[in-house]
C-alpha cells in the first residue's frame, strides 16, 4: 500500500506516531500530558493547532494527541491514526457531564459502552443497530489501576452526544432512566473506528460537571487537574 502520510489532517510522517496513542479533546490538555508524562517528547504534528507529541513513558513509545470536539472530529483523527499510521491502541481521556446522582467532580467513568445520537454508524450499512463497546482487556486494566489508586470510579454506559446545546432540555433524563452514567461527545466514533479497523480503544472520562447537582469546573481545571485519568491511561497504554 502506498504511503498516505502525512494525511489531510495530521502532519506527521510515517513512523513518527507510536502504535499506542492517548488522546484528549482539548489540544492544550494533550500538550500538558506530553510535557508532564512523556520523556523526550517531540512535536510531530500541529495541523489546525491539534498538537501531537511522541515520546516514551516508562520505556514504552507513546503518542499524545488532541482530537477536537465531537464525533465528526474524533472520527477523522482516529480513522487516520488507525488506517494510515498503524496505530493499534487508542485511549481517549476526556471530560464528561454526570447523569448519575452519585457521580461528582473528579470522579472517573470508564466507558464500557457508548450510546450516541448521531448517524455515524449508518456508513457501515448494517442490518440493525451497532453497539459500540470498549476493548475488554483495556477496560479490565483500567479498572484494576483505578482500584489500586483508590479513586472513585464507575464502569458502564455513557452517551456520546452530537448536541451540546439541546433544544430539548429534558432529553438527558431519558438517557438517565436507561442507566447511562454520563455524557461526552466522542466515544462512540472512537469505538466504531477501532472495531472497523480491528484495533483497540477505551474512553476514560473525568466528571467535570453534573446535570443532577449542577456542579461545574473551569476550563483550566479541565485542562490541568484531571490527572487521575491521565495516570490510568499512561499506566495501561
Amino acid at each position: 500500500m502506498a504511503d498516505l502520510t502525512p494525511t489531510p489532517h495530521i502532519g506527521a510522517k510515517a513512523g513518527e506516531i507510536a502504535e499506542r496513542v492517548i488522546m484528549a479533546g482539548d489540544p492544550l490538555r494533550a500538550k500538558f500530558m506530553a510535557e508532564r508524562y512523556l520523556e523526550e517528547a517531540q512535536l510531530v504534528s500541529q495541523v489546525r493547532g491539534m498538537y501531537c507529541y511522541t515520546g516514551t513513558y516508562k520505556g514504552k513509545r507513546v503518542t499524545v494527541m488532541g482530537h477536537g470536539m465531537g464525533i465528526s472530529s474524533i472520527g477523522i483523527y482516529t480513522f487516520e491514526l488507525f488506517n494510515f499510521y498503524g496505530v493499534k491502541r487508542i485511549i481517549r481521556t476526556g471530560s464528561a457531564g454526570a447523569y448519575h446522582p452519585d457521580l461528582h467532580i473528579g470522579d472517573i467513568v470508564i466507558a464500557m459502552g457508548a450510546c450516541d445520537n448521531s448517524n455515524y454508524a449508518a456508513q457501515y450499512r448494517l442490518p440493525g443497530t451497532f453497539a459500540p463497546i470498549a476493548d475488554y482487556a483495556m477496560l479490565r486494566a483500567a479498572v484494576d489501576k483505578a482500584e489500586a489508586m483508590g479513586v472513585n470510579y464507575r464502569v458502564g454506559n455513557i452517551l456520546a452526544s452530537e448536541i451540546f446545546y439541546n433544544d430539548d432540555a429534558e432529553a438527558w433524563k431519558r438517557w438517565q432512566r436507561m442507566g447511562v452514567l454520563a455524557v461526552e461527545m466522542e466515544a462512540s466514533a472512537l469505538y466504531m473506528n477501532a472495531a472497523r479497523s480491528g484495533n483497540e480503544a477505551l474512553c476514560i472520562c473525568t466528571i467535570s460537571d453534573s446535570l443532577v447537582t449542577h456542579e461545574e469546573t473551569t476550563a483550566e481545571q479541565r485542562e490541568k487537574t484531571f490527572t487521575d485519568m491521565m495516570e490510568i491511561a499512561f499506566e495501561i497504554i
